[in-house]
Parts: structure tokens; C-alpha cells; sequence
């Protein structure tokens, strides 16, 4: 009992002496630390950040068994091995910035996040425009949804295009003789960013065989990340979405548009149901508007 009555007064000795800075410090260098491992955790960096690991630990070993070769070649290895992991995780790195950058603009900019929220909810609207199109004539189509998982491998596999959702943009691009209308496209923060682009297929061998190449390939990507996957089937025109690797099927065009609204804003309060759809229904109704001003 002695012996722990002495360590508590020796720990509130040493709280003591820990200042202002020091805590601050402290929480500063957890804030880094949590960012780093959200980074690692949400990306293609966690194979990367592994295999940093190992290495890390082979290096010790090599000290405490002193082998002295390896540890000679591993510590001269660690020499350029910090500029190598800014190469390899350039993308990731430029994207917290970003993210960072967005933060602080958001903090003392009151309207960035309203400005956020009603570009994603024009893409919403104009997503679920295309979808109930593109059902109706039983056009496919594969559109994934970015959240907090990188797509930067995706979208490299398609072609860039980083424009405003609409429902023509969306109806040109899965037209059946379009080049890009094989593949699927990319949306970032509520804007269109690549077409064309190549998803991992799902390996569950407990999907239905009756679902094709497309919804094994929506199933995949919302297995590999945290996207929310949209399909419409080219044969039966049935709209779907997948999140988690899971696939809801045959959604009409209010159901769609409230789980997109659901999982694209979460923060976003919720209203009324009589004026969600009231909502829905102006903007699907100015959606179709902007289609026929468009082709004339």
C-alpha cells in the first residue's frame, strides 16, 4: 500500500510540473497523430504504412541481435527512406492538405459548409433525374459516390472530366455507343470528377446470378471503400445502390434520393416528409427543364 501511495504522489508531483505549453503540445501532437492514422486507415497508404512497420522492426532487431551488416544496410536505407515516403504518399499528403486547408476555411468562413451541402444536394437531384431516365430506357449505368476513402486509383483509370453533375453530362456519358459508357464514373464534392473508370469486381460467392458485371463491380468498390455505389441495370432498368457491400435493389426515385441525402449529408437536419418530397419534386421538376432548354 505504501509503495502505491508513494507512485501517486510522485504522479501528482510530475502533473504539477507540466505547463500550459506542455499540454497543449500534447494535444496538438495527438491531433497530428489521429490525422496520420485516419490517413493510413482510409487509403492505399495501409499496405504502405505495413510495410513501414516491418521494416521498422527488423531494424531493431538487427541492433538487439547486433547484426551488424543489416543494420549498416537498413539504417542507410532509413537515410532516404523519408524522401521516399513523401513520393509514395504524395497524393494522400496533398489531400490533407487540402482537407486541412478546407477545414480552416470552413472555421471562419459560416457559409462554406451551406455552400458544400447545396452542391451535393444539385448533384443528388440531378442523379436521381438520370437515374429515373436512364431506367426508363434501360441505359446502365455506375456512379460512385467519394467519401472519406481516396479514389485516386479509380479515377486514374478513367478520364478526368471535373464538372458540374447533370443530368444530361450523366445521360451523354452512359449513352449506349459513348466511348466512356462501359465504365463508371467518379463524384468528389458534389462534382463529376472522372468517366470511364475500371472498379474491382466483388469475389462474394453469395451474390445472386442474376446480377451482372456492373453490380458485382458496384458490390466491389463498396467493399474495398467507404463509397456509396449507384447502378441501374441495363437489362431490367432497376435502379440499386451498394454501400459496405451491401446491394439495395429495384429503389424508386424518392427512395434514392433520401438515402443519397441520408449518407452524403449526415449532419444535415431533417425536415419535414411532406416538404422532402415537395422539394424533391421542384427539383427533379427544374432538372427536366434544364434537359429540354438543353436540347433544343
Amino acid at each position: 500500500m505504501e509503495v502505491v501511495t508513494t507512485m501517486l504522489e510522485g504522479v501528482l508531483r510530475y502533473i504539477g510540473t507540466v505547463r500550459i505549453t506542455d499540454w497543449l503540445d500534447m494535444a496538438l501532437m495527438a491531433y497530428l497523430l489521429y490525422r496520420a492514422l485516419k490517413l493510413v486507415g482510409s487509403s492505399r497508404a495501409a499496405n504502405l504504412g505495413r510495410g513501414v512497420l516491418i521494416f521498422l522492426a527488423a531494424l531493431a532487431l538487427s541492433d538487439v541481435f547486433q547484426l551488424n551488416s543489416i543494420n549498416f544496410i537498413l539504417r542507410n536505407i532509413v537515410t532516404w527512406g523519408v524522401l521516399a515516403l513523401i513520393v509514395l504518399f504524395q497524393p494522400e499528403l496533398r489531400r490533407l492538405l487540402e482537407q486541412v486547408g478546407s477545414s480552416r476555411l470552413s472555421t471562419f468562413n459560416p457559409f462554406a459548409r451551406a455552400q458544400q451541402v447545396s452542391v451535393i444536394e444539385t448533384a443528388i437531384a440531378q442523379t436521381v433525374n438520370a437515374c429515373a431516365e436512364l431506367s426508363e430506357s434501360r441505359t446502365g449505368m455506375l456512379m460512385v459516390f467519394e467519401r472519406e476513402t481516396s479514389l485516386d486509383d479509380i479515377a486514374r483509370t478513367g478520364t478526368i472530366v471535373d464538372a458540374q453533375v447533370s443530368t444530361q453530362l450523366l445521360k451523354n456519358i452512359f449513352f449506349v455507343k459513348a466511348a466512356m459508357h462501359d465504365g463508371a464514373v467518379i463524384v468528389r464534392n458534389g462534382r463529376l470528377l472522372a468517366a470511364g473508370c475500371i472498379l474491382p469486381l466483388s469475389h462474394n460467392a453469395n451474390i445472386s446470378r442474376d446480377l451482372g458485371t456492373r453490380h458485382r463491380a458496384g458490390i466491389g468498390m463498396s467493399e474495398n471503400s467507404d463509397a456509396v455505389v449507384v447502378i441501374v441495370s441495363e437489362e431490367t432498368g432497376a435502379i440499386s445502390v451498394a454501400i459496405r457491400g451491401m446491394l439495395k435493389r429495384h429503389l424508386t426515385a424518392q427512395t434514392l434520393e433520401k438515402l443519397l441525402s441520408n449518407e452524403l449529408i449526415p449532419a444535415a437536419e431533417e425536415e419535414p416528409q411532406e416538404k422532402a418530397r415537395l422539394r424533391f419534386f421542384w427539383r427533379r421538376k427544374a432538372g427536366k427543364e434544364a434537359d429540354g432548354r438543353a436540347d433544343q
